[in-house]
Parts: structure tokens; C-alpha cells; sequence
């Protein structure tokens, strides 16, 4: 017997399994990806590979032997999240990700639900009612109760029931303190009535009802413990109570030993929305977590603004702890700037962009961030003023425009006729001579029987009656029309033959609208492509009473065509209930597509998990940032706090900051001190491009803020509606108005003020910049937006003021 050679014989061993996914990982991201199945939690800090280290982790345990694709759940906010962790894992490795339960919250719940609807108590083809469509709902239960709608404002109910739902309450088990909370649990039970009645959830349900099913079967909830040997979750900080909830259902036996939650405390910035930063410190208290990992090292942003970042938050008291750290150098310091006013902040803004664009930065790489929505309305006037391209980011996105929805309102009738609210949207668009004395007619008889509107048509007698007939004859025919059809040449036929097309055609704007159908063909195309159905797959129909089974009358050839089972269930969903079920999802989902090279505008919570070379962040005044509702409370400082963390790690390159001494917003000039937090960041890090203790110029404004810098206790905001903040009542107070200088300059210029708005016959509205000079010598400087900025001679002009 020969020896094998001899270099064979000294040949160092083979690299265990897994360690090809290893080799680029720093040690904290090793430490993560690595970690024993135990419950582990990951402080993952802005920039620091998240995405990476949960994607790494996913196909580590895959690659060496520790899990199947079947015994694991990732669950993610975003649908853009979620396919960025399929796309990338299955870059990874050689494994089929589609049938993986990776997902959205609401995506798996959907998920979830579609594979147990019998014992969910729901019907196998059950809607989801999207955000308008769930406030339309429930607009129709106020009016069935003959309630008034301004004191039981639809959308404020909405809110009272969602809310209810996130804290797993259904109505019988709310607290009934008064005559109000009374009513709206029985707006609340009415709604759920009428959900049941027509087959639809929205998504607060898919949630309360997917945890409430594991909750109360066990045979269940240990089959899915079992299953999922591993559960990871992104974003841990931003769950609320019931998603935590539903987490716990779905951990492994054993104390959770397989899950591992990915967050960062820091930026938690949604508790608007019901999100409990607490989870976290509960999750490590409640699982018994043994090490938490921190991912520290920020492969993002220069130093200064990593300093900034970690200096500011370190004011916050209650956090897990962490510090960013780079190795990429200091960088550019943080610029900082002090204007007269909006609207010269503004210009500055403007000179500082288009000198880094001249510069060699595309348009789409430099983000403004502002902390209220009201702000961007100066901005905005001076970039069309200057010409620039720019976007308002978080706009309505596609599935929530009006043509849009009324086209798959059509749709979702022919796949379920009984859905009211679809048929309400569209029953008289285009109108079609069915008024509003005919639908609460419709409504009465629906009602009464205990039916839908469309079994209910037949009540209705007269003209209402036989144009209500009408209608279903015309949904029954692009029903009959469709068959056989892909989805694609479905919604073109269902375009044309509801009249939606026709009555675009004639509108006066209606061009934008048939290019927004035309795209719903494009995005229909896209995903029956990327779902697996294949862009020639017959999209309609599936048998209705033999699930599983095609309709009679197709071909064998075409019919398999026509449906993709799902990986998980084997159910049999055909591709217009899946795009449909897809809109639904992607219509809640709040990230929006990036768009052309403009300049990017948008408030710092729509910034979350996004990142540019250079970020403007403005409006850094009391009152604004941090904002003057969180002022008197600690909890809702550092959340503020937390969201001024999350502007400034937006920035790669250079990061700005600003504020001014007089705004503009909500009608009223307001007169202001530059926020709290510029005296929480280092001073090594800056660069003032302004003199620090600027003051207001001259006259009362100059007064005020030497009165601020004295340090009198009370902080003066003064100005139209003046308001001050006092440290000592934790409350705003009216400053005193030297009433002579008032009268004096009321006198002078026939009531015009700086600051106030304007109005002139040609120019029409703008706002008082500069008054100069009296009696026939007097000249006003004038900002008419479009218009630009003008010069005017009061004398002529003959400005009228604006209240």
C-alpha cells in the first residue's frame, strides 16, 4: 500500500463549516453572528452592519448544520428590510429563500392566518383592509348608529381601536369610564361586527388575531415552538406591547433559547406610534439574556459627528450604553449656522447645496431634515424659487393614490363581491346615477338581513335600485371577460371596461392618472415575475367550492398556470388574490422609493434607517427641536433626544446645522432661542460659521434675548402669539410687549409688521421682511414666494395686511 505524497500528509485541515461567511467580520459582528442558541440580545448602533450580521447569522446556522430554512423566523418593519435579507441570503448561499418565514409583522401574520383560517374563525379568502379603507369602514358604523361624526371623528375612532388592539384589548375587556369610552367600545364592537360580516381584518387585527390564536391553542403554539428552533428580530426598539407579546408566543421552549433580538435603544423614536423602548431592558431582564453584544464600530460616519452623536445621547438616562467609534478619522467638523430668519436659513441652505453639487455631490446624496412637517413649506418655495430639483420624501405612494385604489377596488369585487367597503369606493366612480338616498337604502337593507351590500342590491327598489343592478352587471361581466386572462391583461381589461379610463381621458388633469394605471400594469407584471407565477400565468379563476381544485372549463395546461401553491400551507391562491393580498401589505408599509437626482427633503422619523453624504438638519430652536410638547416631561425629552441622535448618524461626510431668530410657522412669527441640545454636543467638534452670542439686531427682539442671556429664569419667545418658556413652571407664559413701541411702529406703516403676512393685488400673499424709512420715504421688502423677493414703495403698493 503506497503513503499518499508528502506534502498531502502535512496539508493544515479543512476550515469548519461556516467560515467563509466569517472571514470579513470585525470581532464584535463575529461575537453576534457566532453566539451560543441562547437568548442573545445585539445592540446594533447606527452604521454599524446590522443587516450584515442578521443575514450572516441566518445563513451561519444554515451553513453548518445548526438549522433548516424551515426552523427559522426572521421578522423585520419594512418589506424593503425584509427582501434585502432574502436578496442578500440568497447571494450566500445555495438555498431556496422564497418558502423561508422571513417577513414583516404583518406579513407573516397574513402568512400565519392564510394557513389557519378555519380555526381563526376567518373565511379562507379574507381581505385586508389598508389604512383608508379601514377609517372608510368605519365612517359607515358611526352613520349605521346615527352617531354625529364631530364628536366621533372616524379617524380619531380609528385610533381608539387600533390603539385597544395593540394592547391585545377586544371590547369587552376595555375599562368603561364614562359616556364617551362607552360609545366607542360600541363603535368598536360594531366594527368588528361588520369585519366578520364582510370577511376583512385590518392590520391591527391580522396581529390580535394571529397572537390571540397562540395564545388559546396549545397544540398550536407548541407545533410553531417547536418548528422555529430560531426566531430573530430586527429593530427590536421600535415593538410595541402586542408585538412583544406575539414574539413570546412564538419563542423556542427552553426560555427563548433560540432567539435573538437586534436593536438599538437609541433610536427608539416612535412611541407615537405605540413602540415601548422598555422591550428591550425587558427582553434581557425576562430571558435571562447572559451577554449582550455591541456592535460599536460605525462603518458610516467621520468622527466629529460620531463624537457629536455619542455626547448628545449620553444625556439620556435610561439606556442600555453604548459609543460609536470609527476608524475612518475626524473628518469635516459640524458647520453651524444662525440666521435673521426661515427664510434667509433657507437661502444659506440653498448656497451651501448647490456648492457641494457644483462640487461633484449628486443632488440625491444631501437630505434637510426638520422636525415638523410645517417646515419644509419655506424650504420648498426657495428651491422652486432657485430652480433646484428637490422631493418630499414619505408623499402618498403608489397603492394609496386615488385612481389606484378605486382600480383595485374593481379588482378585489371580482375576486370577492361581498367586500362592502370596495364596493362602496366604487359603486358611483365613475358616477353612474347612484346617490347617497340609494346607498343608505342599500345600507338599511344590508342591515337588516344580516347581508352584504351586493347580496342586499335586490332590496332596493326604483331608478337607485336598477342602477345598483346595473353595476353588479357590470362587475359580473369583467368577472366573465377576465377568465383566462394573466393579471396583467385583467387589469388593462378591468382599466377600460369600468370606465375609469374613460373618465381620465376627460378630466382636466387625468394624464398623471392613466400614467399611475399604466404603472399598476407594470407593478402587476413585476411581481406575478418575481412571486414565481411566471408574467403569461392565467390569473383567474380558482374554485371557490373545492379548495385546491382549478375551475372546470380550462384547460389542464392552462389551469396549473394559473396558481402557485404556497410554500408553507399548500394552499392555492391564485396571482390576482396574491397581488391584491400584496398591494394591501405594501400599501401599509411606510418606506417609499428613492427617486431622481433632487435634493432630499423630509422630517428626521422619516429619515430612520436611511443615510446621505450631507445632511442639513434645521429649525435647532426651543420649542422646535426638542419640541415644546416634550418640554415638561423627561420620558418625552429624551425621546426627542433620541431623534436628534438619529439626524445627526444620517450623515456620512458632512453634517449641518441650523437655526434662526425669527420663524414663520403656523401663521405666527415666532422670535427664538437656539435649542438645548447645541449645548449637549462638543465644542471640539464644531464650527460656528456665525458668531456664537449673535444677537437679534435691534429693537425689542435685542431686548428679549439679552434678558435670555442674563439668565432671568424666564426664557423669552416674543413675537406674534409671543410665548416664553419658564424652567420654574415647566409651562409657556406670555412675555409683556412694550405697548409703546408697538403703537409706534403700528402707527408708522398703517398696521404692517415684519413677520406678518401681506397681501398685494398683483404679487398675492407674502410676508414682511424689512420695513424701512416713514411717511412718503417709507419701502417694505416683501417675500411673494413665486414671486420672489421685491422692494415696494408703501406709498403705492397699498399692502393690506393678513390676520
Amino acid at each position: 500500500m503506497s503513503l499518499p505524497p508528502q506534502e498531502d500528509m502535512f496539508a493544515p485541515p479543512p476550515p469548519p463549516a461556516g467560515a467563509g461567511l466569517l472571514k470579513n467580520l470585525n470581532p464584535e459582528q463575529y461575537a453576534a453572528v457566532t453566539a451560543p442558541a441562547e437568548p442573545s440580545l445585539i445592540l446594533a448602533g447606527a452604521g454599524s452592519g446590522k443587516t450584515r450580521v442578521l443575514t450572516t447569522r441566518i445563513a451561519w446556522l444554515l451553513q453548518t448544520g445548526q438549522a433548516t430554512p424551515g426552523a427559522i423566523m426572521a421578522v423585520t418593519f419594512t418589506n424593503k428590510a425584509a427582501k434585502e435579507m432574502l436578496t442578500r441570503l440568497s447571494t450566500m448561499l445555495p438555498v431556496n429563500v422564497r418558502g423561508m418565514w422571513i417577513g414583516t409583522f404583518h406579513g407573516l401574520c397574513n402568512r400565519f392566518l392564510r394557513a389557519h383560517w378555519k380555526l381563526a374563525g376567518l373565511p379562507q379568502g379574507f381581505q385586508i383592509l389598508d389604512a383608508s379603507d379601514t377609517v372608510s369602514a368605519i365612517k359607515r358604523v358611526i352613520k349605521a348608529m346615527k352617531l354625529d361624526e364631530e364628536r366621533f371623528v372616524p379617524k380619531q375612532v380609528g385610533w381608539f381601536i387600533a390603539g385597544a388592539k395593540e394592547d391585545g384589548l377586544r371590547p369587552k375587556d376595555i375599562e368603561q369610564r364614562d359616556e364617551q369610552t362607552r360609545t366607542l367600545v360600541q363603535i368598536y364592537q360594531a366594527y368588528e361586527d361588520q369585519c366578520a360580516r364582510e370577511g376583512v381584518v385590518d392590520f391591527a387585527e391580522l396581529m390580535l388575531r394571529s397572537y390571540e390564536l397562540m395564545r388559546d391553542n396549545l397544540a398550536l403554539r407548541q407545533h410553531y415552538q417547536h418548528r422555529f428552533q430560531h426566531l430573530l428580530v430586527d429593530e427590536f426598539q421600535d415593538t410595541n406591547k402586542l408585538q412583544y407579546a406575539w414574539l413570546k408566543m412564538f419563542a423556542p421552549p427552553g426560555a427563548g433559547q433560540g432567539v435573538f433580538a437586534v436593536g438599538d435603544d437609541d433610536q427608539s423614536i416612535y412611541a407615537f406610534r405605540g413602540a415601548r423602548v422598555g422591550n428591550m431592558s425587558d427582553f434581557e431582564r425576562e430571558f435571562r439574556v447572559k451577554k449582550v453584544v455591541k456592535l460599536e464600530q460605525n462603518y458610516r460616519s467621520f468622527g466629529n459627528i460620531l463624537d457629536a452623536a455619542n455626547t448628545l445621547i449620553s444625556n439620556n438616562s435610561r439606556r442600555l450604553g453604548k459609543n460609536l467609534r470609527t476608524e475612518m478619522g475626524p473628518g469635516e467638523p459640524i458647520r453651524v449656522h444662525e440666521a435673521a430668519s426661515d427664510f434667509n436659513d433657507a437661502q444659506w441652505l440653498i448656497e451651501e447645496a448647490q456648492s457641494l453639487h457644483r462640487a461633484g455631490m449628486p443632488r440625491q446624496e444631501i437630505a434637510v431634515l426638520y422636525r415638523s412637517n410645517a417646515q419644509s413649506r419655506v424650504i420648498e418655495s426657495a428651491l422652486f424659487n432657485a430652480g433646484i430639483p428637490y422631493r418630499v420624501y414619505g408623499g402618498l405612494r403608489f397603492f394609496e393614490r386615488a385612481e389606484v385604489k378605486h382600480a383595485l377596488a374593481y379588482l378585489r369585487l371580482i375576486e370577492n363581491p361581498n367586500d362592502d367597503t370596495s364596493f362602496l369606493r366604487v359603486v358611483n366612480f365613475p358616477t353612474r346615477g347612484i346617490g347617497a338616498r340609494t346607498i343608505e337604502q342599500l345600507q338599511d337593507a344590508a342591515r337588516s338581513s344580516g347581508r352584504s351590500l351586493w347580496q342586499s342590491v335586490g332590496a332596493v327598489a326604483g331608478k337607485g335600485g336598477a342602477n345598483l343592478v346595473g353595476f353588479t352587471q357590470l362587475v359580473d361581466s369583467m368577472r366573465n371577460l377576465t377568465q383566462g386572462l394573466t393579471l396583467r391583461e385583467i387589469i388593462e381589461q378591468v382599466v377600460e371596461t369600468s370606465g375609469l379610463a374613460d373618465f381620465y381621458r376627460t378630466e382636466k388633469e387625468g394624464a398623471e392618472r392613466l400614467e399611475n394605471l399604466a404603472e399598476l400594469v407594470n407593478a402587476a407584471e413585476a411581481f406575478v415575475t418575481q412571486e414565481g407565477f411566471g408574467k403569461d400565468a392565467i390569473a383567474l379563476p380558482v374554485d371557490e367550492t373545492a379548495p385546491g381544485t382549478i375551475a372546470a372549463g380550462l384547460p389542464l395546461a392552462v389551469a396549473a398556470a394559473a396558481v402557485t401553491p404556497d410554500a408553507e400551507t399548500g394552499e392555492i391562491m391564485s396571482p390576482l388574490a396574491a397581488f391584491l393580498t400584496h398591494a394591501s401589505l405594501e400599501a401599509g408599509d411606510n418606506q417609499a422609493q428613492a427617486g431622481q437626482d433632487a435634493i432630499q427633503l423630509m422630517t428626521v422619523h422619516s429619515a430612520k434607517g436611511l443615510e446621505f453624504d450631507a445632511v442639513f438638519i434645521t429649525g435647532l430652536e426651543e420649542g422646535l427641536f426638542p419640541h415644546e410638547n416634550s418640554l415638561s416631561d423627561s420620558d418625552g425629552l429624551e425621546e426627542e433626544r433620541r431623534l436628534m441622535y438619529v439626524a445627526i448618524t444620517r450623515a456620512r461626510q458632512r453634517l449641518y446645522m441650523s437655526f434662526c431668530q425669527t420663524r414663520m410657522l403656523h401663521g405666527q412669527t415666532r422670535y427664538n432661542v437656539k435649542s438645548r441640545f447645541f449645548d449637549e454636543l462638543p465644542e471640539a467638534a464644531l464650527k460656528w460659521l456665525t458668531p456664537r452670542n449673535q444677537g437679534f439686531g435691534s429693537g425689542f427682539a435685542k431686548e428679549y434675548q439679552e434678558a435670555w442671556s442674563r439668565g432671568s429664569g424666564l426664557k423669552s419667545m416674543v413675537g406674534a402669539g409671543q410665548r416664553a418658556y419658564s424652567n420654574e413652571k415647566a409651562a409657556w407664559v406670555e412675555p409683556p410687549v412694550p405697548a409703546s413701541m408697538k403703537k409706534k411702529v403700528d402707527e408708522e406703516h398703517g398696521g404692517l409688521r415684519v413677520g406678518k403676512g401681506v397681501f398685494h393685488t398683483k404679487f398675492g400673499e407674502g410676508v414682511l421682511m424689512t420695513l424701512e424709512g416713514s411717511g412718503p420715504d417709507a419701502r417694505a421688502q416683501v417675500n411673494f414666494g413665486r414671486h420672489g423677493v421685491k422692494w415696494l414703495a408703501l406709498g403705492v403698493a397699498k399692502l393690506t395686511p393678513i390676520d
